[in-house]
């Protein structure tokens, strides 16, 4: 594979995982990380990590995301639901249900693909920035949508079902934010994670996946449906995507992942800096254009965070596949931790 771009971002990996890589610090997912993971399993209680998949409710916090919609084809007079065989043979006792459902990939419990959120950058080095993605792959080309192609579009490139080939499992590591701020609206920093860190005795090492236990799913579930945007805005703790000090250390723990319980991870909208260009979204800049982390929003941990407390524990083992949707840009999920 030629090399797609001649220059990289600074602090990007680019290329370290080979020319044509999808999958990014996946590849750090060894048989070793994910055995290391398996000795997690002590008690084999398992806890689910999605919310209902209807969840949040409606679109008023995300006016280009909607809720399930289900659809039913008909059959005979009818449709294909409760339907009884015996109109096929009358000595048939069965009674059969179909469904079909439209399913927005990123509105509930998810997985960001790494073709989710790219940025103008000047890769082929003519002076003029394009939309490039992960490893240099290109809007228009790798990844195109209805307004540049008449034909299937999508991710040819970096879509969903590269992280789904993967298998994704391995060593969850618990942290618990919600036990240090409550329903309070923080902005976390590295220096605040990390003391969130020592107070648990929680260690990261490389291949492990972060998870991120604010309480807004908790709250969001407590809206049965009907969110409240003001109530949610100011409440529950948030990474600080503007910190170098955080992004340094995302950068160098070797994480492969990022899953929280909230929206996007980080605070959004981001504080404002100085400057003519520069991300809206940092902390997905930094890891889904940057360096191929992926990023997991909106799962669901109270149970397992309640466990993981009494059990004086922050480690698990996880197992987070999405479907295996080619050139989806993001994934719904069931997430199961293993105890």
């Amino acid at each position: 594979m030629s090399q797609r771009w001649k220059n990289r971002p600074e602090g990007s990996n680019w290329g370290d995982f080979g020319l044509d890589d999808q999958v990014g610090r996946m590849n750090l997912v060894t048989p070793e990380a994910r055995l290391r993971g398996a000795r997690e399993i002590r008690e084999g209680l398992s806890f689910c990590l999605s919310l209902p998949l209807d969840y949040p409710g409606g679109n008023a916090l995300m006016p280009y995301r909607r809720e399930p919609v289900f659809h039913y084809e008909r059959r005979g007079e009818g449709h294909n639901y409760n339907f009884r065989l015996s109109s096929v043979s009358s000595c048939y006792c069965d009674v059969v249900s179909d469904d079909a459902v439209t399913l927005y990939t990123q509105y509930s419990t998810q997985w960001d693909a790494l073709a989710h959120v790219g940025q103008l950058f000047d890769a082929d080095g003519d002076g003029v920035p394009e939309k490039v993605y992960y490893n240099g792959f290109r809007a228009g080309e790798d990844i195109s949508g209805p307004d540049e192609t008449a034909g299937p579009g999508g991710a040819q490139a970096l879509g969903i079902e590269n992280l789904a080939r993967t298998g994704v499992q391995g060593r969850g590591v618990l942290i618990d934010l919600e036990s240090r701020y409550g329903r309070e609206r923080a902005i976390v920093g590295y220096d605040d994670l990390m003391s969130a860190f020592d107070d648990q005795k929680a260690e990261i090492h490389s291949g492990d996946f972060l998870c991120l236990y604010t309480g807004f799913a908790d709250l969001v579930l407590s809206m049965n449906k009907q969110p409240d945007g003001d109530v949610l805005a100011r409440s529950c703790p948030v990474l600080d995507g503007r910190d170098p000090k955080l992004l340094n250390w995302v950068t160098d723990s070797g994480l492969v992942a990022i899953c929280a319980d909230n929206f996007a991870v980080e605070a959004y909208p981001a504080r404002m800096i100085e400057g003519e260009s520069f991300p809206g979204l940092p902390l997905h800049n930094h890891c889904l254009f940057k360096l191929g982390i992926h990023l997991g929003e909106l799962w669901y941990f109270r149970e397992l965070a309640d466990w993981l407390r009494r059990n004086d524990r922050s480690g698990f083992f996880l197992t987070a596949p999405p479907l295996r949707l080619p050139r989806a840009v993001g994934s719904p999920l069931t997430p199961v931790a293993t105890v």
